[in-house]
């Protein structure tokens, strides 16, 4: 991609109205754009991460047997009020429609898909059953001031699960946290795993948590990984000896990545989700729910990844492999070679300043900088956004580069 034909470029200055730094940077870099507070339009540069992270979150839910799905955002008060949680989730966004009918838009999709499961699931063979999508969720957040961490429209993966026993449920839960793990280490990001309330969900949830000073939620952890708790819900105390001998409890400001529900019979229950055992006993569908936002962890990569020039996007989620600073006539020959060789590639081709032109790649954050000037002559300046080095290759010891870094 040509920079000079990209639809939307970088800005000087940050927006005043906005206090994250996920914002400031994302809006600054050409990623993202306002609507209203907690609602933001992807543009093109942001669209790409925000896809590449779809797509880690799909290949990884792939693997522990989901079928992804699509479900409706629009729901009738029936199914709410069913579940008996019209008036308790506090927010739902609820509407009218021209014929009086009260109509909610998804904050999540318990009400929604268990109905659909009483239908197909009737035996014990049946089960298990792994459901999930990737889809447009509405929240109206009181706080929607934190970027794209807290929207009040937000894509989200929510993953439920289906099955004949609580043992087998429990079985399935520690598979997706082992995969969540998984998942936020591809996104460049060390979660903890953090037991939580479960709000209109469950007694209880585990969370994922990161730390960073951007966080609304706060948590006390042992360093070592064999502790942490919601202060919401802890009794525990900063400063406790950890039980394991790792020293001191701490607490830390976090942001929450994605979140997991023992859902029990609650749903089941409720919109009349039985199957037959092997006995020939009619038992309710035992539950689970699992879900990670794509924007929020987006955002969150960004308060983690970042240093006074811009952002720093891990190669993973980046929107293009490398960023090509064009100061010759020779880099529209290189700009070539990398996309013939596959190679994905933000072309800069402005006539601007080479000042302003690193500028923008810094403030962008793609993982390499590549440089063609008279000064390099037919090497190519290779820079590491995270690293003050830099080095001059040959165009096939770029590729082995860049070949060595897609393996890893």
């Amino acid at each position: 991609m040509r920079y000079s034909n990209l639809f939307g470029k970088t800005k000087k200055e940050a927006p005043k109205d906005e206090v994250s730094i996920n914002a400031k940077l994302l809006i600054r870099a050409g990623f993202i754009e306002k609507l209203a507070a907690g609602v933001y339009n992807f543009l093109p540069l942001g669209w790409r991460v925000h896809e590449k992270i779809g797509q880690i979150i799909r290949e990884e839910m792939n693997v522990i047997g989901g079928q992804e799905l699509n479900l409706a955002a629009l729901h009738p008060k029936s199914v709410w009020e069913k579940s008996g949680r019209w008036d308790k989730f506090g927010a739902l966004y609820k509407l009218k429609n021209q014929s009086g009918e009260d109509l909610a838009l998804g904050a999540t999709h318990e009400e929604v898909l268990t109905p659909i499961i009483s239908h197909y699931i009737s035996s014990y063979k049946d089960l298990p059953l792994y459901l999930y999508q990737i889809q447009v969720k509405f929240r109206d957040e009181p706080r929607a001031k934190s970027g794209i961490l807290r929207c009040r429209e937000f894509v989200m993966k929510d993953l439920y699960s289906f099955h004949a026993t609580e043992e087998d449920r429990a079985s399935y839960y520690e598979r997706v946290r082992k995969t969540y793990e998984k998942i936020f280490k591809r996104f460049g990001l060390q979660a903890i795993y953090t037991k939580a309330s479960g709000g209109s969900f469950s007694e209880f949830s585990h969370e994922f948590q990161v730390i960073t000073d951007a966080g609304e939620d706060e948590i006390i952890y042992c360093p070592e990984g064999d502790f942490s708790e919601n202060v919401d819900i802890t009794k525990v105390k900063e400063g406790k000896e950890c039980d394991m001998g790792h020293g001191p409890l701490k607490r830390a400001k976090v942001i929450e990545v994605g979140n997991i529900f023992p859902l029990g019979t609650r749903f089941s229950e409720a919109f009349g989700a039985y199957f037959t055992d092997e006995k020939g006993d009619k038992k309710p569908i035992v539950m689970g729910s699992y879900g990670i936002g794509l924007g929020r962890n987006m955002g969150t990569i960004v308060e983690v990844h970042h240093d006074d020039k811009g952002i720093i996007w891990p190669e993973s989620v980046a929107p293009y492999e490398v960023h090509l600073v064009g100061l010759s006539e020779k880099a529209d020959e290189v700009y070539k070679q990398l996309k013939d060789t596959g190679i994905d590639v933000l072309y800069d081709d402005r006539d601007v300043s080479a000042g302003e032109k690193f500028a923008t790649a810094d403030l962008i954050g793609i993982p390499y900088r590549l440089v063609v000037s008279q000064k390099t002559g037919n090497k190519i300046e290779v820079k590491k956004r995270d690293s003050e080095k830099t080095e001059d290759l040959e165009f096939d010891s770029l590729l082995g580069l860049l070949k060595e870094e897609r393996e890893d």
